[in-house]
């Protein structure tokens, strides 16, 4: 069945549940002297329960928004157990995640007695029960802040440099795009996918899963936005390897059999949903229905050469007179990838900027500086078509001369034949879950014979500005819409790992910059 079929019912159960969720406090409205049928009026039912308990009437405002909504229901179990002097921490956490069997014994039982909240005689918590509360409390709202305004983030790996360092902490923005609603609500609190001190012990349980859904952000993602998205090919997972090689690098390479079957090797093979998969920092080079092309290591977007604002590293050769380059210098460029050196041909290959390269060709022992960068002609001699999305010899791409592809847009049909399906197939199967069958020349989507598809989401094209060292969508294609975590937007800490505390290892000039 189709994914969206399937996502259309939940919502429409999880919205018939929503609205008439208070009938199971019909016998404590009767004895808060309403009639009990008030209980079954979707609205209405929400604005008398808050009565009932005294809460705010502004409550109504996020009882009907999307995922909140679970949150305030919770929340009004418990105010509800509280009219029945249930202030132990036990009662409260059962009439909150059992109150469709709590709250009507609550209301039926003869021993049990509805209290208005002015009164209820006063409570006294105990020492043990406040400090209980405070951390609920603190947790609760760290995770509302992470979950719905802006997460802290690390940097890795250096595939953005010098636009982003290994080791820059900096803040992404959840509200720049629109928060995402959770997928999986239940999970460890500040814990990723997996429990601290284990390979693959699960930090979340699939007993509650939401579709996807994204609240009104301050805007969508521009061209050349830096971005924070869930990893495309992370929904399985070798744990022997994680993200280091993706579970489909590993079964082109070695094999679908062994890559399942060896555990020695690989590990355990583990699937994650999207909310849950390894997240990844990239630019975004292509938005929905961009046009883009790498021509020579220079991309082109919709037939222009793109001006992205990030500082931005390719591999050079750099051919000397014999004599090495002296490794200060190497330091004083701010050249932290190590070099490779050749001692039969005097050649360097150096991960360098536009302007490192110039100085580094000004150095009066260096004979040449040229970008390094792989031709189309390369394609089978670089095994580009083992590792190069979309795999497929019909596209004989390589890092450095890519493309044109265009990428899907939400409602716009793509035309589809046995040759550009491998563009495709992915899209329509995992990321829009549909089935896909090729017989002959004619393709079946869902059953029935089509030369069309028209994506549900919008598609986005992610590459890291340290184009020569990084893993982005040359090797594993678009990004979904469904996949975007969030804009990152502001730097606050960076160290160098490579130093002492006292000898520089906080970065004091990359400390409080915005992220361009």
């Amino acid at each position: 069945m189709n994914t969206y079929i399937v996502m259309d019912s939940i919502i429409l159960s999880f919205l018939l549940v929503k609205l008439f969720f208070p009938v199971f406090t019909y016998k404590t409205f009767e004895e808060a002297g309403y009639a009990g049928y008030l209980s079954l009026i979707p609205g209405y039912n929400y604005y008398l329960w808050l009565k009932i308990v005294k809460k705010p009437l502004w409550w109504l405002i996020l009882i009907f928004l999307p995922f909140i909504a679970y949150f305030m229901i919770f929340l009004l179990e418990v105010e509800t157990a509280k009219c029945y002097k249930k202030q132990d921490l036990g009662r409260q956490a059962l009439a909150a995640i059992f109150g469709f069997v709590y709250l009507p014994y609550l209301g039926i039982s003869s021993k049990e007695h509805y209290t208005h909240p002015d009164d209820l005689p006063p409570y006294k918590k105990s020492s043990a029960r406040e400090w209980t509360d405070a951390i609920i409390f603190a947790v609760v709202a760290a995770s509302i802040i992470r979950m719905f305004l802006f997460e802290a983030y690390t940097i890795p790996t250096s595939s953005m440099e010098k636009s982003l360092l290994v080791g820059d902490f900096l803040f992404v923005s959840k509200v720049a795009y629109g928060p995402r609603a959770p997928e999986t609500p239940l999970a460890f609190p500040f814990v990723h996918h997996t429990m601290p001190l284990s390979k693959d012990r699960k930090s979340f349980l699939r007993w509650i899963k939401f579709p996807y859904y994204r609240y009104p952000g301050f805007g969508k993602v521009k061209n050349n936005d830096v971005v924070v998205f869930n990893y495309p090919e992370g929904d399985t997972v070798s744990t022997n390897f994680q993200s280091n090689a993706s579970y489909y690098s590993l079964v082109r390479q070695y094999g679908r059999k062994r890559v399942n079957n060896d555990k020695r090797n690989f590990g355990n093979i583990i699937y994650r949903p999207v909310d849950k998969r390894e997240n990844y920092i990239k630019r975004c080079i292509g938005i929905p229905g961009d046009e883009i092309e790498i021509r020579d290591a220079v991309v082109y977007v919709n037939g222009k050469e793109n001006q992205d604002p990030g500082i931005k590293q390719l591999s050079y050769r750099v051919k000397t007179n014999g004599q090495s380059i002296n490794h200060r210098i190497l330091k004083e460029l701010d050249i932290t990838e190590k070099p490779s050196y050749n001692t039969l041909t005097n050649e360097y290959i150096l991960t360098l900027t536009p302007e490192s390269a110039k100085k580094i060709a000004a150095l009066p022992n260096v004979m040449e500086v040229k970008k390094h960068t792989t031709p189309a002609s390369d394609y089978f001699q670089s095994g580009a078509q083992q590792y190069l999305f979309p795999y497929d010899t019909n596209y004989q791409w390589t890092v450095d001369n890519y493309g044109p592809l265009t990428l899907p847009q939400a409602g716009v049909p793509i035309e589809l034949n046995i040759k550009n399906l491998p563009l495709f197939q992915r899209m329509i199967t995992v990321y829009e879950g549909n089935t896909l069958e090729v017989k002959g020349e004619k393709i079946f989507i869902n059953g029935e014979e089509t030369n069309t598809y028209t994506p549900k989401m919008g598609y986005y094209w992610m590459m890291g500005d340290n184009r020569h060292n990084s893993a982005d969508s040359r090797f594993w294609g678009y990004v979904p819409e469904d996949h975007i975590v969030g804009k990152a937007s502001f730097v606050w800490l960076s160290l160098d790992k490579n130093r002492s505390l006292f000898n520089g290892k906080i970065r004091w000039d990359k400390l409080l910059r915005n992220i361009q």
